[in-house]
């Protein structure tokens, strides 16, 4: 699981930089965090230049040493906002259409969102998670989906923890997920399980029971959004059709059964391939499983998507919490 760990001096910088051109409004005394490894520059979708504002920002006394690093920080937010969209220039990233169903309002989250309180997010899960394939750990899923909520969010304080350890299924989650969820006290979980139950051939209908049986310890400790993410369309994966098959089939009745979201990610992947005509190895790997930066990112576009159009909701009055009575601007 990753730790709370700050940006690297080049993120710092790109948000110093992002920080003295939003200078002329005023100022938010929230701060943006995403859990996200050091950048790399990469023709990827993923650094933030608002994930570290300073609370406060002036633009008195400047130094020439202080003006060459703004200006060079100034540089950094123009190849970080050139990047955000080199990774889809080939093959832009298309939400499906028709067969795929959003995976629910998430009322808990965008609440907070909209109310200006901190967020924390867990994304839990196996090496789907940990991001095996990504060229970079900047370019997982779930740093790839800090990204664009503070873009979306410049100057709300949003932390995406990852929780994800390749070759893990249920059985080995659920002997974490109290230390590395529940504590946590998250307000979105995102839990992509069943993969590699699908590839050992366990049983798809005892994954569902341990998976029911971990949201609803996740909801009897709090009030966290919950989102499930089933397994990924793929060669490997495919080779299973049955199993798979029954995993997706089940886990989209568990959160049916306890009113949780789901991401239909065999579904969505699945799209790539026989509706937009994406080829396979155009979004998984070599080894037939994963999915490369471009299928992790379009997955975090589409999940952030979903986030975002929550908060649209809220602000419109739609299924708003009770205990969000107001609408206060981001």
């Amino acid at each position: 699981m990753s730790s709370f760990r700050p940006f690297c001096l080049t993120a710092w910088l790109a948000a110093s930089a992002a920080a003295l051109l939003l200078s002329l409004v005023p100022a938010s005394p929230s701060r943006a965090q995403a859990q996200a490894a050091p950048a790399t520059p990469a023709p990827q979708q993923s650094a933030n230049p608002a994930s570290a504002l300073p609370s406060q920002t002036t633009v008195a006394a400047t130094s020439p040493d202080q003006r060459g690093i703004t200006a060079r920080a100034i540089d950094k937010v123009k190849q970080v906002a050139k990047s955000a969209g080199d990774v889809f220039n080939r093959v832009p990233c298309l939400s499906p259409k028709g067969g795929s169903k959003a995976m629910g309002t998430l009322p808990h989250v965008a609440g907070k969102l909209v109310a200006g309180k901190p967020v924390v997010i867990v994304a839990f899960g196996s090496s789907s998670t940990a991001g095996f394939g990504a060229s970079s750990p900047e370019f997982n899923y779930p740093n790839r989906l800090a990204a664009q909520l503070h873009r979306q969010y410049p100057t709300a304080d949003i932390t995406v923890v990852n929780a994800g350890v390749g070759g893990e299924d249920a059985p080995e989650m659920m002997k974490r997920l109290q230390k590395e969820v529940i504590d946590v006290h998250p307000d979105l979980v995102i839990w992509q399980v069943g993969t590699n139950a699908v590839l050992r051939n366990l049983d798809p209908g005892d994954t569902a029971k341990m998976v029911e049986d971990g949201i609803s310890r996740i909801q009897a400790a709090g009030d966290a959004d919950i989102v499930l993410v089933d397994p990924q369309y793929s060669p490997a994966v495919n080779q299973r059709a049955e199993s798979a098959g029954k995993m997706v089939k089940l886990l989209g009745k568990v959160a049916e059964l306890r009113h949780v979201g789901i991401f239909p990610r065999f579904e969505v992947m699945r799209d790539w391939h026989e509706k937009q005509a994406i080829p396979v190895e155009s979004f998984v790997i070599a080894d037939g499983l994963h999915m490369n930066d471009w299928g992790y990112a379009c997955f975090a576009q589409l999940l952030g998507d979903d986030i975002i159009r929550s908060v649209g909701q809220i602000k419109l009055g739609v299924n708003v919490p009770g205990d969000v009575r107001t609408y206060r601007p981001m």
